[in-house]
């Protein structure tokens, strides 16, 4: 007779589950064979264009000083610092007091001059009847002819001397060489200047330009055809700028060289003297790929990114970091038309496979 086996009171309560348990199969999730969804962004390689920001200074393409041909005492002062002048206006007259009295000084000399002449001449003539005769030395008479030759050449001095004097006094008046506008006033009325001492400065008419200083490095590209300009009056008005004049050598201390850009039709408001910002674009040999910047991985040995591969499985590929914006990255090494991850690429492993569930545009 069979002995009755006693079960403890827990192993009764178990024994039901643990029977039903084993008529089921429990099936096992496999995680590395599941694709993990990704987005990713398709490669557009470009040219490798950078802007270079320089600072500078409005300014117009010529700016002489001007002063009298004479020197005196300023008597009138007829124009002041914004004036618009034109080719001709007068700007200052000196006293022409002391500039009247030298013409009629010169006018006297000339006329002393002739009157010598005309004296020294009659005696020349009469000097060489005399020699003719036998009555006078040869040597007496070739002193004579002289003494007219030189009173004659008296005469010329003393003539260019009065039209000297005559222009010194027209030059009293200080005229503007040409359209501009009047930038600075150096010397008022009743001051004493010398000639050719400046008061005033005047900004010829024209395009106005920007004078900045580049480093050796900007030199390639400064004449590139897409240089802009922005004010820092005005930041988001943008100027085209077209390089004039580039300094053929660096300035000795600041190692830089110095560079004009003609403002293309600059507006009105453009005002001498305001600061400007001359936008310069670099470009490179290599071309590039703009990936949002979380696309961008160092698993220690050197930037890379994931690349997808068309069986779905990824790819390491080192890149090299050209430059870091804001929230993209500029990288060469891709292949056009690559797929790379462009997000959570930090959470991936190598030989995972993935799927594709968005492409996003290049350049975001």
């Amino acid at each position: 007779m069979p002995v009755p086996v006693r079960l403890p009171p827990l192993a009764v309560l178990m024994l039901p589950a643990l029977l039903l348990g084993g008529c089921f199969e429990r099936t096992v999730a496999r995680v590395e064979h599941t694709p993990r969804p990704v987005a990713v962004v398709s490669v557009a390689l470009t040219a490798d264009a950078e802007t270079r920001d320089y600072s500078g200074i409005i300014a117009p393409r010529r700016a002489p000083a001007l002063g009298f041909r004479a020197g005196g005492r300023i008597a009138e002062r007829l124009v002041d610092v914004g004036a618009r002048v034109k080719a001709g206006d007068v700007l200052a007259r000196l006293d022409p007091k002391d500039l009247a009295l030298a013409v009629r000084s010169a006018a006297a000399d000339l006329a002393a001059a002739r009157a010598q002449a005309a004296q020294a001449l009659a005696d020349a003539r009469r000097s060489a009847e005399l020699r003719r005769d036998g009555w006078t030395a040869a040597a007496a008479d070739e002193a004579k002819q002289a003494a007219a030759g030189t009173a004659a050449e008296r005469v010329t001095a003393a003539t260019a001397a009065l039209a000297l004097a005559e222009r010194r006094l027209s030059d009293g008046e200080l005229r503007a060489p040409q359209d501009g506008v009047i930038t600075a006033v150096l010397r008022d009325r009743g001051s004493v200047v010398a000639e050719g001492e400046a008061v005033f400065e005047l900004a010829e008419a024209g395009p106005p330009e920007i004078v900045v200083s580049l480093p050796e490095q900007a030199l390639a590209d400064a004449d590139r055809p897409d240089t802009t300009v922005t004010l820092w009056a005005r930041p988001g008005f943008v100027l085209a700028a077209r390089l004039r004049e580039l300094a053929p050598s660096a300035d000795p201390r600041l190692r830089t060289y110095a560079a004009r850009y003609v403002l293309v039709d600059a507006p009105a408001f453009v005002a001498y003297g305001m600061s400007a910002t001359l936008h310069l674009a670099v470009r490179g040999a290599d071309r590039i790929a703009l990936l949002p910047a979380a696309a961008l991985i160092d698993r220690g040995d050197g930037p890379s990114v994931w690349t997808v591969k068309p069986d779905g499985t990824l790819a390491a590929q080192a890149v090299t970091l050209r430059r870091i914006e804001q929230d993209r990255v500029a990288v060469s090494g891709l292949a056009d038309g690559a797929m790379v991850v462009a997000l959570g690429a930090q959470k991936l492993d190598p030989g995972a496979r993935v799927r594709i569930t968005d492409t996003l545009p290049a350049a975001e």
